[in-house]
This record gives C-alpha cells, sequence and structure tokens, in this order.
C-alpha cells in the first residue's frame, strides 16, 4: 500500500461531453466530431483506468458522461459509423505508409499502429456499446460516476419544471446503462442559480462542480450549498491552468502533435507544434520520442504543482486541504494527442509522491467540507457568469429556447392524460416527442457554439430544427389533429429516438413550486 505523506487529498474530475450527433452530417461539423473524440479520448482513456485497476488501483477519479453522450456511445447507427471510421483510418495510414517519401512511410507506419490498436480495442471491448466499458469501471470501483440532465441544458436559464424533468431522466438513464445512479452531477457548463440545490437535494444528489471563482477562488474544500446538505467542489484553477491554460498549458508545448495542421493527401497529422507562432507550412515534423520527452516532464512539473498547493493550502486553512483539477475529457487525446498517456502516468505518479488521490465522493466522506455557501449565479464560461449562454450574440437562441418551452409545457397541460376516470394516464408518444424536441433545442452547446464562433452556423440550424419539429406537433395537437400529430412525432422519433426511456407522464404537473422559492423563504 501506497504510504501518503503529503496532507490532504487529490481530486482529478474529467467531464465527458458532446452533443447529439448522429444522423445530423458529416463533416465538418456532425458525426465526424463524435468518432474522432471516441478514437482519441474514450477509447485510449477507458483502456488506460481499466489498465489502472488491473493494477489494483481504485477511486482514480470522478468521470462525468452526459446522458446525450452515453446515448450515442451506445447508438447502433453511432457504433457502425464508428468501425466504418476506425476502418478509414487504417485505410489512410495503409496510402501514407506506401508513398516514395520516407516523411509519409513514416507517418504511416506509426499511424497504422494507432488505428490497428484502436480497432481492436473497439471490435473488443466496444461493439455492443459503451455501457459495457463503463459500467466495467464503475463496479471495480475504478471510477466515480458523475451524471447530469438529459441533452445538456443550462439550467439556470430553464423553466423549474422541464429543470427537474430532466434531471431526474438523466439519473434515470444512468441507471438504466448501468444500473448505478450517480449521486455526484457535473451540471452543464457548471451553470447555477439560486434554488438549483433544492432541486438537486430533490434528485439525490448530494454534491456538484462550480468553477473556483463561484467559490470566490477558495476551492479548499467542499462547501455546503446554503441551507441544503448539497456540497458544492470547485475546481482549483492554479493547478487546472497548469493543463488547461491556451497561453502555458501542456499542450501547447513545441514537441507536442498539432492538432490544427493536417497532411492533405491522407488526412493525418504529421507536425509537431514547433511554435505557437509557427504556420502550418511550417511546422516541424512529429518525433514521438520528444512527445515521450516532454509528457515525463509534465508529469513531473504536474506532481509537483499538486504537492506545492496542497502543503500551501493546508497551512492556510490549519487542516487538511483538498485540490480539485477538472477538465473535459475530450482534452486528453482528441485535442491533447498524448493527453491519455499523461493521464494515465500522473495517475501512477501522484500516490508514488505520497499523494492522496481520491474522488469528490471520497472527499465527501472522508470530511474534506467546510462552512456552507452562499453560492450565487455562476458557470464555469467566459466572465464566470452566463454571458455565453444569455449574452446579446445568443438572444436569439435565448428567446427561441423560452418560447419552445413554454409551448411543450402549455401543449401538454392542455392535453392532458390519456385516461379513463380514475384510470392511470396511458403513454403518450407525441407528449415524449414533444419533450425529447424541447430538450435538444435547449442544449446548452448551442449558445456555446454560436458564442464562441465555433461552427455558429451548424449550431443555430440545430436549435431551430429541433423547434421546428416541436412547433409541428405541438400545432397538430393544438388542432385537434391526433393522428396527424402521432404521424409527426413518429417521423421525427425515427430521425432523433434517442432516450427511449424518456416518459413525458414523470413531468412535474402544472403548479409545482419553484425550488427557487424555497430558498428565498429560508435566507
Amino acid at each position: 500500500m501506497t504510504k501518503h505523506t503529503e496532507p490532504g487529498m487529490f481530486c482529478l474530475v474529467l467531464h465527458s461531453h458532446l452533443p447529439w450527433l448522429a444522423n445530423h452530417g458529416r463533416w465538418p461539423v456532425g458525426e465526424e466530431w463524435l468518432y474522432q473524440s471516441w478514437a482519441a479520448s474514450y477509447l485510449p482513456l477507458t483502456a488506460a483506468l481499466r489498465r489502472l485497476s488491473d493494477e489494483g488501483r481504485s477511486n482514480l477519479l470522478s468521470l462525468g458522461i452526459t446522458p446525450v453522450l452515453a446515448a450515442q456511445l451506445d447508438d447502433p447507427h453511432s457504433l457502425s459509423g464508428m468501425h466504418h471510421w476506425l476502418g478509414n483510418w487504417q485505410t489512410r495510414a495503409h496510402e501514407a505508409a506506401g508513398m516514395p517519401d520516407a516523411p509519409h512511410r513514416a507517418l504511416g507506419a506509426r499511424e497504422h499502429r494507432a488505428s490497428a490498436a484502436a480497432l481492436e480495442e473497439f471490435e473488443t471491448r466496444w461493439r455492443h456499446g459503451g455501457s459495457p466499458v463503463v459500467r466495467e469501471l464503475i463496479d471495480s470501483k475504478a471510477i466515480e460516476l458523475l451524471g447530469g440532465p438529459l441533452a445538456h441544458p443550462f439550467q439556470p436559464l430553464l423553466d423549474h419544471r422541464l429543470r427537474a424533468f430532466s434531471l431526474a431522466e438523466g439519473l434515470a438513464d444512468a441507471q438504466a446503462r448501468w444500473r448505478h445512479t450517480p449521486t455526484g452531477i457535473w451540471g452543464p457548463e457548471c451553470g447555477y442559480t439560486p434554488g438549483m440545490e433544492v432541486g438537486y437535494q430533490d434528485a439525490g444528489v448530494s454534491h456538484f462542480m462550480v468553477d473556483g471563482p463561484a467559490l470566490r477562488g477558495d476551492t479548499s474544500l467542499g462547501r455546503p450549498v446554503r441551507d441544503s446538505d448539497v456540497v458544492a467542489f470547485g475546481r482549483d484553477l492554479q493547478v487546472s491552468y497548469r493543463v488547461w491554460s491556451p497561453k502555458s498549458g501542456y499542450p501547447g508545448h513545441g514537441a507536442y502533435r498539432d492538432f490544427h495542421t493536417y497532411d492533405h493527401e491522407t488526412g493525418l497529422k504529421p507536425a509537431r507544434v514547433t511554435g505557437r507562432t509557427v504556420d502550418s507550412e511550417n511546422k516541424a515534423p512529429y518525433d514521438p520520442e520528444l512527445a515521450s520527452a516532454a509528457v515525463d516532464r509534465h508529469v513531473a512539473d504536474f506532481v509537483d504543482a499538486v504537492r506545492k498547493r496542497l502543503r500551501e493550502e493546508s497551512d492556510r486553512i490549519g487542516r487538511d486541504a483538498l485540490v480539485v483539477a477538472a477538465f473535459d475529457t475530450e482534452l486528453f487525446g482528441h485535442w491533447w494527442y498524448e493527453g491519455p498517456e499523461w493521464l494515465e502516468k500522473v495517475l501512477r505518479a501522484l500516490p508514488e509522491a505520497g499523494i492522496r488521490v481520491g474522488t469528490l465522493e471520497d472527499a465527501k466522506e472522508q470530511g474534506y467540507v467546510g462552512e456552507p455557501v452562499q453560492l450565487e449565479d455562476s458557470s464555469w464560461g467566459s466572465g464566470k457568469d452566463w454571458r455565453v449562454w444569455a449574452g446579446d450574440q445568443v438572444s436569439d437562441l435565448v428567446q427561441l429556447n423560452s418560447e419552445v418551452v413554454a409551448t411543450t409545457l402549455e401543449t401538454i397541460d392542455k392535453s392532458g392524460g390519456d385516461s379513463a376516470p380514475g384510470r392511470p394516464s396511458l403513454r403518450n408518444q407525441v407528449s415524449d416527442q414533444m419533450v425529447r424536441e424541447a430538450l435538444m433545442t435547449v442544449s446548452s452547446d448551442w449558445a456555446f457554439m454560436v458564442s464562441k464562433d465555433s461552427a455558429a452556423g451548424y449550431a443555430r440550424e440545430r436549435a431551430h430544427k429541433h423547434a421546428h419539429a416541436l412547433r409541428e406537433i405541438a400545432a397538430a395537437v393544438a388542432e385537434g389533429k391526433d393522428s396527424r400529430a402521432a404521424h409527426l412525432a413518429a417521423g421525427w422519433n425515427n430521425a432523433d429516438g434517442l432516450f427511449p426511456g424518456l416518459d413525458a407522464r414523470r413531468l412535474p404537473r402544472p403548479g409545482t413550486p419553484n425550488p427557487a422559492d424555497r430558498t428565498e423563504s429560508t435566507s
């Protein structure tokens, strides 16, 4: 057993999420995004966690997997598409290996090895979906699973009834996939507004993530939120930015593979970063040995940074402190090619350096909790406020979301239940699809992509497409055209039938109190 010689505990938290992409375009935005992330991040990360678990290591990290990503990793269309994508990757590697020049041959050989390993991992572990892979990690206690609401809405801006429904259904979706209901969540975009802690407590959620500034920079302990028992854990920016910072983070080191530079003959990535201001055509060839040496240096640097931070924070607060580093999972592999190697080495090196590693659940159970905090409106976006999802750039989407949610709830409330007097209401596939389309419309991804000018056209198109589906079905219901409503709902469900367990009968009833009112009455 490793002896813990350093004070406190370190927690690594990863947030795995992509919007629903299946059957919504391929390139440059669409399914290609899913398959790249799957191959570069999800395959190697789960393999690394399995290796660490096989060594007898447990409670390695808290892994958030959003319901919408989990649905794609189990989706038959996506699984088939992923298999074809991996085969195409290997074909492109063969093409490069057969070219006459040495650089292409070296690139082809390297990519052939990588694609062959990915194919073997996928065919032996993933062909029946992602759920068996994740459940194995949960059952072996390698990870703590963090859940989240259906379709990744920005919760502070969402009607409280749909917010409660989305969270409850998201937790139920996790139970259905993994026979495990998470007690911790990573709320979409770390978005928070007072009252959400009451909703979390009602749903059985005991802890959640916020960004460091939401706790005024003091992330040394988890904090019960307001008058609840729900604990907020904050991201330690000083440690997290060793990796995350766009100006000085590890992925920008010159030895690492460059994400943006492609070999246009094969679609493979042949270059290293070289320098932050070096144009693609002037970047040096990728050298795996140089990259691996950089990984080892950055592992040592990160371990040293965690050690120093634990000592400083423990001294400052007069008790063992907590350090939480939190990242998007897709950073490791998809954006930072060497990220999975770095992560696996860090999870070995931290305990060897005498640092206790645990999950957020471990931290809560072991008493890394301080005094309550009067948490205010916050997120982990630009400005740490809501501007990314509620600013002027996305005012049209905010209005669209509000109209879609109102239409959905009003239509379902007016239609009532399909039941005879004294009998339970029957499930209504039309209502289910209206809720499904509403949740797809309010996905936080669309506003994020518009605010960041990242495939903004695609994002607006997706939001309006789901809004159109909702309005079309709702109009038929309002006009009493039940057969047409059922036909439309079935057609849109055929296009986007994710979350088959979604049941609109579980929507909170009209007049259900807003949790924020309970917060105001006790503050």
